[in-house]
């Protein structure tokens, strides 16, 4: 632990430092009163009231939609920039359609109601499927389309399917060092590519399951990822969109179905989501947000991406 953050008096901190630089007792004081009142003046400087955060959040409002409908309705219009939204399910629910679905919605041109922005898409699984986001970048160019048709709109679609999947920049990781490696250097590439809206993560969790045998460690190696995320997200108005895994836990005398890596992890996302099966239909439930309503949305997997369910049910079930 550093000195400077040891629970003793500026003496007795003085005399350790004092100690370790073979310096005098009095120069170790009069370094940490410099170096506590640069700190305290740093601090002072970024100081912003309720106010000025308010209007800051709502100049860079931007949400990037789901292409469900409902699914955009339950979530105040899409997935939020400034946000980390961890999206969670059972295999075979559409967590990694959905990530590809928000990679290519992220690029609709600003004109079509969009961002025209970039997405990063780390992929920790293996899971992507290039072919796949071909796919569903196509279909979302049709869709522009039969926008302007509709509203015999005079902008024209220059997107084309190509241009699409050149702009989603694919991280292929193998381990939880790279996995923390990459995070460490995604400020630095999205500084240098500004146009990025959307970091996307499948899965936050594959690589931190498994052979760890000190959780306390894997706890801070989570929460340092944590906050690098959140600040990422706030510093470049971007949206973090982490997709995680299920396990099973031991409560009320049954193994119950939960997110992966534990109660603590829950609190790290802005937003929480949970993709379930009910019957043979789809559902997603919002199961944390500071501002959205408990809710749940049906939505489907099709061939042209996440589109609403074809379910005469109602779609919306809002939670009391």
């Amino acid at each position: 632990m550093e000195v400077s953050k040891l629970p003793i008096s500026a003496t007795q901190r003085g005399k350790l430092i004092s100690a370790d630089l073979k310096i005098s007792e009095t120069e170790a004081v009069e370094i940490l009163k410099v170096a506590s009142n640069s700190w305290c003046q740093s601090i002072l400087n970024c100081t912003q009231t309720a106010w000025d955060m308010l209007q800051e959040e709502q100049e860079s409002l931007a949400r990037i939609t789901t292409s469900c409908a409902d699914l955009d309705n339950i979530l105040g219009g899409g997935i939020g920039c400034r946000e980390v939204t961890e999206i969670g399910g059972v295999p075979g629910i559409g967590k990694t359609q959905l990530g590809i679905q928000l990679a290519v919605n992220v690029q609709i041109p600003v004109e079509f109601g969009g961002l025209g922005g970039k997405a990063i898409y780390i992929d920790t699984e293996g899971s992507f499927m290039v072919e796949r986001a071909l796919q569903i970048a196509g279909a979302c160019v049709e869709d522009m389309l039969e926008y302007n048709r509709f509203l015999r709109n005079d902008c024209q679609v220059k997107t084309q399917p190509k241009d699409i999947l050149e702009n989603i920049f694919y991280f292929r990781i193998c381990s939880y060092t790279e996995q923390s490696a990459v995070i460490n250097y995604l400020d630095k590439f999205v500084s240098e590519h500004k146009d990025v809206k959307v970091v996307i993560i499948d899965s936050i969790a594959f690589h931190f399951r498994h052979g760890f045998v000190d959780l306390a460690l894997r706890t801070r190696v989570l929460s340092g990822i944590a906050l690098k995320l959140m600040n990422l997200a706030k510093k470049f108005s971007l949206a973090v969109v982490l997709l995680n895994q299920v396990t099973t836990k031991y409560a009320e005398g049954s193994f119950q179905l939960c997110l992966a890596l534990g109660d603590s992890w829950s609190h790290c996302c802005t937003n929480r989501l949970i993709l379930y099966w009910n019957s043979n239909e789809r559902h997603a439930y919002i199961d944390k947000s500071p501002y959205l309503r408990s809710a749940s949305a049906s939505y489907s997997v099709t061939s042209r991406g996440i589109r609403n369910s074809t379910s005469r049910s109602k779609r919306i079930k809002m939670m009391i």
